[in-house]
């Protein structure tokens, strides 16, 4: 009886022991939000661009205002990247995942912005480096997170973040002086009658006055 009690013991010792070790395991994906992701065409990502493909993302840490994500190849057999990320937060609770993506300058691929997992309103938003950061405002026009260039991961938690604005857009070019132009004032004279009339009434006056002189040389003679 004695040693029916004691296996009993051993056994439930051992099932609640199994169980422990099994509850990490059955909710890993929960913890580190695992997700895989297939990418018909090449992505932007912090640092480096994804070609197409699948991969696995997760979080590495999320226990304190930043987080740290890490980018896998499909099998998990390769670390391609680890991300600087801050908290993001949507109010509709997504029922999938859901991806953002932030417009690209031309002739680059997509960049990834965001990331949220299913049922979770909190997602994160990617750190970009400020060089490309910069890029991407310039594009979309609005702010974009960034850190310094080459930040090694070790150092991510602790890399001052700030938001990138867009360069204002370029004025149109002014004048700030005058130029005067003077313009010579063209007056067009009357043109002059015809002369002949002038001409005419000078002989009717000479012949006047050549009749005038005779008839005064007739009288005194």
């Amino acid at each position: 009886m004695r040693f029916v009690q004691s296996t009993s013991i051993i056994v439930l010792t051992v099932v609640c022991l199994f169980g422990t070790l099994m509850v990490p395991k059955a909710g890993a994906d929960e913890w580190d939000k695992k997700t895989v992701l297939t990418f018909s065409e090449p992505v932007q990502v912090p640092g480096t661009t994804l070609p197409a493909g699948t991969y696995v993302f997760k979080l590495a840490d999320s226990q304190s205002d930043r987080r740290i994500v890490q980018i896998f190849n499909a099998d998990e057999t390769q670390l391609i990247t680890t991300i600087l990320a801050i908290p993001d937060y949507r109010t509709k609770t997504p029922d999938k995942t859901i991806i953002h993506f932030d417009e690209r300058p031309t002739g680059q691929p997509e960049a990834l912005k965001a990331w949220f997992y299913p049922g979770d309103n909190f997602g994160v938003e990617f750190v970009y480096p400020k060089r490309r950061a910069t890029e991407l405002a310039q594009a979309n026009q609005k702010p974009v997170l960034s850190m310094p260039e080459e930040t090694e991961p070790a150092a991510m938690k602790t890399a001052p973040v700030e938001p990138v604005a867009p360069a204002p857009a370029a004025a149109p070019p002014t004048s700030t002086t005058t130029t005067q132009v003077e313009v010579a004032e063209v007056v067009e004279m009357p043109k002059t009658a015809s002369p002949v009339p002038s001409i005419a009434l000078g002989g009717i006056l000479l012949m006047a006055g050549a009749f005038g002189i005779r008839r005064l040389s007739l009288g005194r003679g």
